[in-house]
């Protein structure tokens, strides 16, 4: 894969369960833009602020500068001029963030989108499942389960909450496989 579209924009996405490495992965891709003297950009949604305002951060620390939007429609102001745009847990952003992605690689920008694929009761997650059709290239990792140590592609919550949505860490989330995964009893 080239590194510069060529008269062409496109759509990566990168998903998987919770701790595979999701953002770690959209990181090194931003920094090799970087690297590449490309105009870069990179966004997080207003709702994730576990590590940093100010930056993407990965559970093993690695981060890079961003900026938090409220709304996918905030990305295309930022958009001018870029060759590489990144968005960060696009799972917590709102129904325009297809819209927003297939509108900049209709621009010839380089679009690279990290989210879950799925939430804590194994249910596609956001619009999610939208952007990985409509992406040109798609990226799904794995975990290691906690429990057995087989590659894990589920997120168990360890918490008792009925929430979708409910930022947080190894303090309330694990990586499990398909077989030590388990439902939620009371949704």
């Amino acid at each position: 894969m080239t590194l510069s579209p060529k008269n062409s924009g496109w759509i990566e996405v990168i998903t998987g369960s919770m701790f595979s490495g999701k953002t770690e992965e959209l990181i090194r891709r931003m920094r090799r833009a970087e690297i590449a003297k490309m105009n870069t950009v990179l966004f997080k949604p207003f709702i994730d602020n576990r590590y940093s305002s100010k930056h993407v951060v990965s559970h093993n620390k690695s981060k890079l500068e961003s900026i938090m939007v409220k709304t996918s429609n905030e990305i295309i102001k930022y958009s001018n001029e870029m060759d590489v745009i990144g968005i960060d847990e696009a799972q917590f952003f709102d129904n325009q963030i297809v819209d927003v992605c297939k509108r900049l690689a209709d621009k010839k920008i380089r679009v690279i989108v990290a989210g879950l694929d799925t939430d804590y009761r194994g249910k596609p997650f956001g619009f999610m499942p939208q952007l990985m059709c409509e992406s040109d290239y798609l990226d799904k990792l794995r975990a290691i389960c906690v429990i057995c140590g087989n590659p894990a592609s589920y997120t168990q919550r360890t918490i008792s909450n009925s929430k979708q949505v409910l930022i947080g860490e190894t303090d309330m989330y694990e990586a499990r496989c398909r077989n030590c995964f388990e439902l939620p009893v009371n949704d």
